[in-house]
Order: C-alpha cells, then structure tokens, then sequence
C-alpha cells in the first residue's frame, strides 16, 4: 500500500484523486490540504482519515481545530502547515494539485524530504523547473506528471529511452474560441470564456485554456519534464481532445497516446507507474469518434501561447513572471475589471518591464513572483503604473 498526501483535495484533480483511490485497495491517505472549502474537507477526512490536515485559511483552520479537538487528525494552517503535510514521515508521493505558485515551496520541501511528486500544479515546473528538476535530480525523486498531455508524452516514452525524440507533439482542444478572429473575441465575457467544449476543469484553468496560455504552461513544463529543447516542442490544435499528446521519434515514427477526456486516467497512472490498475473508467470507441483533425494554433490572435514560448526562450526568472502576471490577469478579467483581450497585454507590458535573474534561488524566484504580482496588478491599460 503507497501512502500519499493530496495538496489540494478539494480542488478537481484533488477530488478525481480521491476517485482514484476509492476504486483500489492500493493507498492510503495519510494527509489532505484545502485553500478554505472546509465542508468538503471534513466529508473527505470522514472518509479517509488522515493523520494531518493543513487548510491555508487560517480563520477556517481554526475553526477545523473546535471540531476535532481531542480526535481526527492534526490540523495545521498557512503555507508552513501545506509543507508539514508535503514532507510528513509516513508520506511516500505527494500529489500536488493546488492553484498557483503557492505550490511550489510546499512540493521543493517535498523533494528533499525524498518524496516522489505526482505532479498536476502546472506553475510549480512554469516558474520553478530549472531548481525542482535539479533538487529532484540531487535527491532521487520521481517526478511524475498528471496533466493528460504530459502523461501522455511520458506513456510514449516507455520503452524508448535508447531512442532519440525528434519532437514533441503537444495536442490542444482550442478552447471555446477557437478559429475566431481578434475582433471577435473584443467583447467575450467571463461567462462564454468559462464553457470549455471538452473538459470540466476550475475558472482559472479555464480561461487559461480559452486563451490559450494553458497551452503555453504546458510547453514550458514539457521541456523541464522531459529535458528537451523548446525548438523540438510543437502544439497541434486537436479539438476532439482524443490524442492527448504525441512523441515523434528521429526515424519518423509517431507514437501518441489517446483516450476520452478523463483526468482520473494520467492521475491512476502518475500513482501506480510503472503498473496500471483496472478501472471503471470510460472506454473509448474510435468508430463513435469517427474523425480526428488537427492544425496549427493562431498564435496572432492568441497571443500568450507566443509569449510562453518567448519566457522560456528568454529564460531564468521570466516564465515565473509570465506566471504571475497571467494569474493576475486573469483574476482582473473574471472580476470583469479588464477585457478579454487584455489579458496578453498586460503579460506582455509586465515581461517587458523585468530584468531577469539567471542565477537564482528560491527565494528569489519567489520575489519575482512577487515583483509580477505587484506590477501587472498596479498596470493600467495605457501602459503605466
């Protein structure tokens, strides 16, 4: 039985996770975090009985405490509590499922405290890769991706470690927008960016996934998965979201990895590697699907793709800023405090403005985090602070 502590249980990926468990006898819950969804949280320690609970809302966490005074599990609070659960003794993987850059001190501590990482928390490689690859490499973790683009890559890697990648293929579904021009996406709301075609995801990955920027992070995290150079990272747009992602080998052949859109899938594999278990999950029928079609992404009128791309290539401390002015961003546009396209402009301003560090540590990487937080917040669209 492999114990494991979820960051971010009551999140999607933290919930499909807990689907995972419950269909085999092959894990124990040992520790459970949430940002402040503290009715969920006690259904779910009800059931799985954790040793440790952190909950980032201090006030929430307290209140946590008065329920479980004398019994339960021990509830910790703040980012400090996110790291106790992430490194406790009888923990040996981590699933990393939070929202944001907040995942990545949690899942670096993780690290060295020798614990292999089930990765879903896109920001963590985006702004960290260079420092969590290294660490993971230094202390002999695993790092295994649950995204379903990712995981597919590293299904099609099995087997092929003495043969070299020409490149990777990244699939994308194109979101609800897809083949619309730059004037037509002028008055998109919150409403019509958050009705994704294929997948059930959260608001922030959602328009992540609407402007493409989603597409863009998983870039910048295939080259630190799987130690490529981004020139060798292609993104196909495939809307029907049944290849999740492909390797093209240097001898021509492709190899991809297909399925229903089911994140419990890559989850149950990142969990049970090198094994698969037998599950309920849906099946697919390629004579329902009938047709795949792909093409090349309009990286014009979805501008953060390109700027993704542009991080990467500048390097050091640039894809954390990219990060954190994409969050902000965001945040503005569902609080319909800018417009849609807005969003790439205010990246855009706020890379221009950084100097980059190249030399860094962690703490650094924070306060880039911080110094793109602050100065993307603080712009107004006429370009100033």
């Amino acid at each position: 039985m492999k114990n494991i502590s979820i960051l971010g249980s009551t999140g999607s990926i933290g919930v499909q996770t807990l689907d995972v468990v419950r269909i085999s006898d092959e894990f124990k819950v040992v520790g459970l975090t949430a940002n402040s969804n503290t009715e969920l949280l006690i259904r779910q320690i009800e059931e799985f009985r954790p040793l440790k609970v952190a909950v980032m809302d201090e006030k929430k966490a307290e209140e946590l405490k008065g329920i479980y005074k004398g019994r339960g599990p021990e509830i910790l609070s703040g980012i400090e509590g996110l790291i106790e659960v992430a490194v406790m003794d009888e923990c040996e993987t981590v699933v990393v499922s939070v929202v944001g850059n907040i995942g990545i001190k949690p899942t670096f501590e993780a690290i060295r405290a020798k614990k292999d990482i089930a990765l879903a928390t896109k920001e963590v490689l985006v702004s960290g890769g260079s420092l969590i690859t290294t660490e993971a490499k230094r202390n002999g973790v695993n790092i295994y991706p649950i995204d379903s683009e990712h995981s597919a890559i590293f299904q099609c890697l099995q087997g092929n470690s003495m043969n070299k990648i020409e490149k990777i293929i990244l699939t994308a579904s194109g979101g609800p927008f897809r083949g619309k021009s730059a004037e037509e996406l002028n008055d998109v709301t919150p409403q019509m960016a958050l009705s994704h075609p294929n997948w059930d995801m959260g608001a922030k990955i959602t328009i992540d996934s609407s402007t493409m920027m989603n597409k863009g992070l998983e870039v910048i995290e295939a080259k630190w998965f799987f130690d490529v150079d981004i020139s060798r990272i292609e993104v196909l747009v495939h809307p029907q979201s049944i290849v999740h992602s492909a390797v093209q080998y240097e001898d021509g052949a492709v190899i991809a990895q297909m399925g229903v859109p089911d994140m419990k899938v890559p989850i149950a594999y990142a969990l049970t590697y090198p094994t698969r278990i037998k599950s309920p999950f849906k099946r697919l029928e390629l004579a329902e699907i009938g047709t795949l079609t792909f093409e090349k992404p309009d990286m014009d009128t979805f501008k953060c793709l390109s700027l993704a791309y542009k991080a990467i290539e500048t390097g050091g401390t640039m894809p954390a800023v990219l990060n954190a002015a994409n969050e902000i961003a965001v945040s503005k546009f569902l609080k319909n405090e800018i417009k849609y396209l807005d969003i790439p402009v205010i990246i855009e301003k706020t890379m221009e403005a950084y100097t980059v560090k190249y030399d860094y540590s962690i703490d650094e990487l924070l306060e880039a985090d911080r110094w793109g937080r602050e100065f993307s917040n603080n712009l107004n669209m006429e370009g100033k602070c």
